[in-house]
């Protein structure tokens, strides 16, 4: 290559996380063979400097960053029909969310941001299934949600299937849910095991409950017109180093479940597993949300993800 390549990628969470470490996988296969061809700089997390967590889509859709990740509900606003993947039960294991994200489910989305928003999607890592978290008391049926406080992501979908179960879901951005639940105004919260100890919620929240009610991805965006501008080979090994990456935080998130629930158990916290007829119970509380659904986004791109009319099984092998 001619001039250096200046590469900046950025994320929000520390350097520790296997997030962080995919995007240090990425950069240290580009550096091995392009060598001194290529400029690689890291913002593990952009809160520390003062940011929103949302704030990495402008960043990287304005070329302050050139690559970035964030779950795909904060998009949700600007492309519709991301919402089809914030459906809750949508997925029943791993292998089956993960199989439809890298296939034409997958493909139709990124298509629909890349057409909407002015990144090019390289992929998906997995942010995996979220669970509940709370102040108050054990959560074993619906019931147990009734107007609990609980913050959601920015996604209408994800708003709705809280109001169906009977709590109070709140919009809003990561740091202002963090200061929250800290000071005691949110009741609960809702995330992969790995996310509630990363950003220390089970240091202010003693129940658990393993609900698997949503599955979310986090696509992999880098800034179209940098991107564009690149040289071939260029553009053909960071797309070769993502798929690499994704395939490494994947195996890495496993673990951090595993190790997330040792670290909730070993700080005094109660986590609840639900038995079939109780996981049942939640899933049928929200099938409203899914005539909804189809009148939202049609047969087609419903039968993408998989989703049937009847209830949907109860969640396996999530993590």
């Amino acid at each position: 290559m001619g001039k250096r390549t200046q590469i900046r990628m950025g994320g929000y969470g520390p350097p520790t996380t296997g997030f962080s470490r995919a995007l240090k996988r990425i950069g240290d296969r580009l550096e091995a063979e392009f060598g001194d061809g290529v400029d690689i700089k890291y913002v593990w997390n952009i809160m520390d400097l003062g940011y929103q967590a949302q704030d990495i889509l402008w960043l990287v859709e304005h070329g302050l960053l050139t690559l970035g990740y964030q779950s795909s509900s904060y998009l949700t606003d600007r492309v519709p029909e991301l919402g089809v993947v914030d459906l809750p039960f949508l997925f029943g294991t791993t292998a089956g969310a993960r199989a439809a994200i890298d296939g034409a489910l997958g493909q139709t989305l990124a298509r629909e941001i890349e057409e909407q928003v002015g990144y090019r999607i390289l992929g998906f890592f997995e942010n995996g299934f979220r669970h509940l978290s709370n102040r108050l008391r054990p959560v074993r049926t619906p019931l147990d949600l009734a107007t609990m406080r609980i913050r959601v992501l920015p996604s209408k979908v994800q708003e709705r299937t809280f109001e169906l179960l009977g709590a109070v879901p709140l919009r809003m951005d990561l740091t202002q849910a963090i200061t929250m639940i800290a000071g005691g105004e949110l009741d609960a919260q809702e995330n992969p095991l790995s996310n509630t100890v990363t950003y220390g919620v089970h240091k202010f929240h003693r129940f658990h409950t393993l609900t698997s009610h949503f599955y979310i991805s986090r696509p992999i965006f880098v800034h179209r017109a940098a991107f564009d501008a690149w040289p071939g080979d260029l553009q053909i090994a960071m797309r070769s180093a993502v798929t690499d990456a994704i395939a490494f935080q994947r195996d890495l998130h496993v673990r951090e479940e595993e190790d997330a629930r040792a670290a909730i158990a070993a700080a005094g916290c109660e986590i609840v597993e639900l038995t079939a007829d109780q996981h049942n119970a939640f899933a049928a509380a929200v099938q409203p949300i899914y005539g909804e659904a189809r009148r939202q986004y049609g047969d087609d791109l419903l039968a993408l993800a998989g989703a049937a009319p009847s209830l949907p099984s109860p969640a396996s092998g999530g993590g």
